[in-house]
């Protein structure tokens, strides 16, 4: 399963929103830095409406949602590159992860202590990417040791990564995090065996006050973090209170809805972020439906039929035979498989056949 790390600076929300996107109260969270030290980790379900509508259509009350991983890391200070308060081990966590929310404090408060003694949400993002940009360059400099002397005895592969190594220093040395650089597909290739850190997809996560949540365009930091997350990173931004999403935890659905509609806002900014790491990791869905369960399955963008059937079992994959396939959308308007098949809508698919997003499947294989 996929993961993505909360990272931030100390105080600024993390482990509250780790208790809201697991719905549970595992990180510790107080007004002092470092409260969380080991890396807290929880599996998140993937809200998808889509759900509601096949189990309605497929008549059973299983329904079994996509899942990714969050895993709360200890948060950073200036000079953990270096090995500054718990640097050593908020880098090792980072270095695991496969995406990175990145928790930002856009909310000033007396009483809830800033490690930098001022609220500026600009600097708070770069003080992290700093860090990342100098942990991956020490990294790269070591790496190219031991590849030139790869490259002396005519390996093909090592000379492709001294190249780009040789393009990243001095991207690195501008201050600019690997995922900015250009690179064609074979460039791209050789990054992803590198295993840097700043080239780890980023979200950020503006974490403001309450009175703030229904009304965030108002809020001068929150403007400040999407537009730095634009210009500087084409990343996206997401909105949140952590505190008012951690008093959701205990409520019902409904209530948390109605608790939501009294504040002005539509939706939990939580499950928005859930939806936007997903996405941010590559991950796409197909159904399955029937009266035993409706279930999400996760798979990566360019998947073929096969591997798809692969997630579900292994047998599956090597036994496949053909794939029967609807659109999701074409499903929920027609109203029944017998309505798509009909109307032409419901196809077979063979082994070149790449998924999308949405598919409704059932598999064929040979056993």
């Amino acid at each position: 399963m996929l993961k993505a790390g909360i990272v931030g600076l100390p105080n600024v929300g993390k482990s509250t929103l780790f208790n809201a996107l697991t719905r549970t109260r595992k990180a510790e969270s107080a007004n002092y830095p470092f409260c969380t030290i080991d890396p807290n980790v929880g599996v998140v379900n993937v809200p998808d409406p889509r759900l509601e509508v096949l189990r309605e259509i497929a008549s059973t009350n299983v329904v079994i949602p996509a899942a990714i991983e969050f895993v709360d890391i200890a948060g950073l200070v200036e000079g953990a590159s270096k090995g500054e308060g718990l640097g050593n081990k908020f880098l090792a966590n980072i270095r695991e992860t496969d995406a990175i929310v990145q928790v930002v404090r856009c909310f000033e408060n007396d009483d809830i202590v800033h490690n930098m003694g001022s609220v500026d949400p600009v600097r708070d993002i770069e003080v992290i990417n700093t860090e990342l940009i100098l942990s991956d360059l020490e990294s790269v400099e070591r790496q190219k040791e031991k590849l030139v002397k790869k490259v002396r005895s005519g390996d093909k592969e090592a000379a492709a990564a001294v190249d780009l190594i040789d393009r990243l220093i001095p991207h690195f040395n501008d201050g600019k995090p690997a995922n900015t650089l250009e690179m064609n597909d074979d460039e791209l290739a050789v990054l992803r065996g590198l295993h840097l850190l700043s080239s780890k997809a980023v979200i950020y996560a503006a974490n403001v006050m309450e009175d703030d949540l229904a009304d965030a365009d108002s809020n001068p930091y929150v403007t400040k973090v999407r537009e730095y997350a634009k210009t500087a990173h084409d990343a996206g931004c997401v909105v949140i209170s952590a505190q008012i999403e951690s008093e959701l935890i205990d409520l019902a659905a409904e209530d948390a809805a109605e608790f939501l509609a009294d504040l002005g806002v539509e939706d939990s900014g939580v499950s928005l972020l859930i939806r936007e790491t997903y996405a941010l990791l590559g991950l796409k869905t197909y159904f399955t439906a029937g009266e035993k369960e409706v279930r999400a399955w996760t798979f990566e963008d360019g998947m073929t039929a096969p591997q798809c059937a692969g997630v579900i079992h292994t047998d599956f994959e090597k036994g496949f035979i053909k794939a029967e396939v609807v659109a999701y959308t074409d499903l929920s308007e027609l109203g029944s498989v017998a309505a798509a098949r009909d109307a032409g809508k419901y196809r077979l698919e063979g082994k070149d056949y790449p998924f999308k997003d949405g598919d409704v499947a059932l598999f064929r294989f040979n056993n």
